[in-house]
């Protein structure tokens, strides 16, 4: 909902900003919610990926959001097996999928990726799903960066970072 509030202000020419709890600005100290640019792919549901009730079956979206990171890292980060190469890769630590509604056979299913967390090792996401804007599921997902091989936890490096950073969503202190 926030996310579509602060859209709304920046298609209506406002700077995207939303003060939190306190609509007049007239507090001293607030905080304010930056409104990231999401990562977006487009998927088209095939007839396979249905259930008998002629929905997407619940396991394909977490192959889904595997898609979507995939192409965020294609077109973000770069070749993920050179990533590898340079002594780091990544596991889903965590996986969440929240339906709301259903996705059927020859659906172009939109996808919106944010960070929502960049730690010392950890990148969490979240990614909602819709079909002609109507919402269809949400997922969060957290992937835990490792020394290939050893599967010991390691920071998430510092090409990485910046290259996620301008996809995160995240609160800042306002300036008193």
């Amino acid at each position: 909902m926030e996310r579509a509030v602060a859209a709304r202000r920046l298609a209506n020419g406002g700077d995207g900003w939303r003060v939190r709890g306190d609509p007049t600005g007239q507090r001293g100290r607030t905080t304010l919610l930056a409104v990231a640019r999401p990562f977006t792919h487009a998927i088209r549901v095939r007839y396979g990926e249905c259930d008998p009730q002629g929905v997407v079956f619940n396991a394909n979206w977490l192959g889904y959001f595997d898609v979507v990171i995939t192409e965020l890292w294609r077109e973000r980060v770069g070749d993920y097996s050179g990533m590898i190469e340079a002594g780091a890769d990544m596991m889903v630590a965590e996986a969440n999928v929240r339906f709301l509604g259903p996705a059927r056979f020859d659906d172009v299913v939109d996808f919106e990726l944010t960070v929502t967390r960049l730690g010392e090792t950890a990148l969490g996401t979240r990614i909602d799903a819709s079909v002609e804007a109507r919402p269809v599921a949400q997922g969060a997902m957290r992937h835990v960066f490792v020394e290939p091989g050893t599967n010991r936890k390691r920071p998430i490096p510092d090409h990485i970072r910046e290259a996620l950073s301008p996809l995160l969503v995240e609160e800042e202190a306002a300036p008193a």
